[in-house]
């Protein structure tokens, strides 16, 4: 497909604006998530678009990181476009490939917002009370999209940065029918919610110091790590300025127990963040605090509720089987993408620098200790 024009845009509204109706837009991608990577990990985004007949129909936030004389560059859950349009897609690879060789790029990774197949994936153990509903259906798009970057040399990467499952809830529905699908644990739980005199309600920025302190008993309790609260005041604080973050606060007798904040952009509205604290567990806030997120989002027009996490593996081994069978419970679809894949302009760099590198430090630590 011929490319009409292919030019950087360095103004954070313009950006916004184009990339919003773009398929496959991603919050990843938007202006803001580039200068917090810029200011927090020393990253540096550019923004390119793509024009063809007047109309944008691509673009890629692309985040560069200096490795000596080289560099390493990473498109966030992106690049937006339609998948659907081959030429399309092989223009912007085309275009991508090229900007890695031409500034020496040890890979460039895409990570793009493609659905590779719903249902649980074949050979994995089927989960009872699951039914059909969780059986493996691939989805002709992301196939075709998978043959092109296997067809084009690039690599499934080994550094999966962002998750590569999720689980779905359709929010076109009535909202009687997004109880009905429930299972009904799940639904009985967010009666109970209220029944234990759970209240819900909107958070914002004055409220940061207060969502930290919930989020930091929580990855105590989890065991996860916890940054500085000056790192959430910027992560939450810059989102929530931009009209692209909503949080929401559990209360019981006037106290904080739990918390949800959901990013959102384009067709979707992703559970980012949640906390509770250690008490009042029993009265089932996280219940409630789902329930009220997932009727926030649709009341937005979003048709798309994303859980954003789910196993690699759908095994109980799995880190992220807990939250996997809470999340299960609201009756969303398992979402499986295509993941992330990286291009390598120059073979010998990449093995260097993703196989040997590491076993050097590995083994440079073995003789420190």
């Amino acid at each position: 497909m011929p490319m009409a024009e292919c030019f950087f845009i360095s103004d954070s509204a313009a950006w916004n604006a184009l990339l919003r109706p773009l398929p496959c837009a991603h919050v990843l991608q938007t202006w803001e998530w580039g200068e917090f990577k810029r200011r927090t990990t020393g990253w540096t985004p550019e923004r390119l678009a793509f024009r063809q007949d007047d109309q944008i129909v691509a673009a890629a936030q692309i985040l560069t990181r200096r490795v000596g004389p080289l560099r390493v560059m990473y498109v966030p859950k992106g690049p937006a476009l339609d998948y659907a349009d081959s030429g399309l897609l092989a223009a912007v690879l085309d275009h991508l490939q090229r900007l890695a060789r031409r500034r020496g790029a040890i890979w460039l990774k895409i990570d793009p917002d493609v659905v590779a197949g719903t249902g649980i994936p074949n050979g994995s153990p089927l989960l009872e009370g699951e039914g059909g509903e969780g059986k493996n259906r691939d989805d002709p798009t992301g196939q075709a999209v998978l043959r092109t970057l296997r067809a084009r040399g690039w690599r499934f990467s080994a550094d999966q940065v962002q998750f590569r499952n999720t689980i779905t809830v359709d929010l076109t529905r009535p909202a009687d029918d997004l109880l009905a699908s429930m299972n009904q644990s799940t639904r009985r739980k967010v009666r109970t919610a209220e029944k234990k005199g759970v209240t819900v309600r909107p958070a914002g920025i004055d409220d940061i110091p207060t969502l930290y302190d919930l989020y930091r008993v929580t990855g105590a309790r989890d065991g996860f790590l916890i940054r500085p609260l000056d790192y959430y005041r910027d992560a939450w604080g810059t989102f929530m300025q931009a009209g692209l973050a909503q949080a929401f606060l559990a209360e019981a007798e006037d106290r904080p127990i739990a918390h949800v904040i959901l990013l959102h952009f384009g067709h979707k509205c992703w559970y980012f963040y949640g906390a509770s604290s250690n008490e009042a567990r029993e009265r089932m806030p996280n219940y409630a605090l789902q329930w009220t997120a997932m009727q926030w989002a649709q009341a937005q027009g979003y048709p798309v509720y994303d859980f954003w996490g789910a196993p690699d593996t759908f095994e109980e081994s799995d880190r992220l089987w807990g939250v996997y069978r809470f999340k299960r419970g609201f009756g969303g679809v398992i979402t499986r993408h295509i993941g992330a894949w990286d291009y390598a302009p120059y073979p010998p760099l990449y093995r260097a620098y993703t196989v040997l590198m590491p076993r050097l430090l590995g083994l440079m630590r073995k003789r420190a200790d």
